[in-house]
């Protein structure tokens, strides 16, 4: 069976970055008219008050410093903290398709094949912009690629189970390449007003090209893939189609992304650490030699941790990438970004390490070598 080879990706970047010191200022007037408004609520003990936060404890927290987003205005409105972002017209493309249509459009340049070559488009997120028709078939329009296209959803961990599954499909001769996009408008299920999660999550678009290996030049072998999912309530959205059937739980805190970060840290950490190195043993790869790891950005202290486990040392400048100082949490595009930003320097022979996990919970690793 013919091996696939990720020969090119492709990255799109919003237009507006929000810093901590403005995502905070909003924050902090949010939380003081909150508590002025309830102050008899609260006096009385029938509500908490609500407290600020600073630009400092989200960096100590998490390692993020800034964050893109598709729109600006709302997120640091005080009145409104949440993206806006109109609907668009069924003849037109809709957002995140549109996104995923630009990183594609990139990966497909650096690949220096027309569009008509792809077989097959998988569109791998955490969100996705309706139930149907399938984001990925509208990608597949709006490029002009034949063959089949659909959504998947293994929320943080989609771009690996993608890498997987297109990979998959060119061994068993279903496509000679395939295109894997990631849009994730993250800030459209963020709580701004919570202020343990608030600052999480960023938006972005990346996009992934795998091809037969008999048909391509350069780009870089796939080693070995793996999978894995755990049930958690942990990480958790309850948003969905069935909500207006229970009209009690609309607008409920749910509905948005909630989630137990010190209990995540604490089962996640170990699990992906242990999963990597089995992975590396069954292949015959060292961990200790990989060149770099290119984990999702989820946390830093969460990467900078696994990164010794895996690696048996504190990792030097450069080998475990984190981009999520300026990106922030993009779930499923996380591990793409790093790969995308920092992976030319690579030499042919040398490895690394995709690596991706989230809500469910899920993981997937895809260790890779240079052609």
């Amino acid at each position: 069976m013919p091996k696939a080879v990720i020969v090119a990706t492709g990255l799109y970047t919003p237009p507006f970055s929000v810093s901590n010191t403005e995502l905070v200022e909003a924050f902090n007037t949010y939380v003081e008219r909150f508590n002025a408004a309830n102050a008899e609520a609260i006096a009385a003990g029938e509500i908490t008050a609500l407290a600020p936060s600073s630009p400092e404890f989200i960096e100590k927290a998490s390692g993020i410093k800034a964050r893109y987003v598709m729109n600006k205005t709302g997120i640091v409105d005080p009145e409104i903290m949440r993206p806006i972002l109109p609907e668009r017209p069924n003849e037109e493309i809709s957002i995140l398709a549109e996104m995923a249509v630009e990183a594609a459009r990139q990966a497909i340049e650096r690949w220096g094949k027309p569009a008509s070559e792809i077989g097959a488009v998988i569109c791998a997120a955490s969100n996705m912009q309706r139930a149907y028709p399938a984001m990925a078939i509208e990608v597949q329009q709006a490029l002009g690629i034949e063959g089949f296209a659909f959504d998947m959803n293994v929320a943080c961990s989609s771009a690996t189970f993608g890498i997987k599954t297109a990979a998959d499909f060119i061994a068993t001769g279903s496509a000679k390449a395939v295109l894997m996009v990631n849009p994730e408008i993250c800030s459209g299920h963020l709580n701004f007003t919570d202020r343990d999660s608030h600052f999480i999550f960023g938006d972005v678009a990346t996009a992934v090209i795998l091809e037969d290996e008999n048909q391509a030049s350069g780009g870089w072998e796939i080693l070995g893939t793996r999978l894995k999912t755990q049930f958690s309530n942990n990480i958790r959205n309850n948003f969905g189609f069935l909500n207006r059937t229970a009209p009690e739980g609309i607008g409920a805190k749910d509905k948005l992304f909630v989630q137990e970060g010190r209990k995540v840290f604490r089962e996640v950490v170990p699990m992906v650490s242990e999963m990597i190195v089995e992975h590396a043993g069954d292949i015959g790869v060292e961990p200790t030699g990989l060149k770099r790891l290119w984990l999702h950005q989820a946390n830093i202290n969460m990467n900078e941790m696994i990164g010794r486990k895996v690696l048996g040392r504190d990792p030097q400048p450069g080998e475990n990438v984190i981009i999520l100082d300026t990106y922030a949490n993009t779930s499923s595009a996380g591990s793409i970004i790093a790969f995308h930003t920092a992976s030319d320097d690579f030499a042919p022979g040398e490895t690394g390490l995709i690596c991706s996990f989230g809500a469910g919970y899920s993981a997937g690793t895809v260790f890779v070598r240079k052609r």
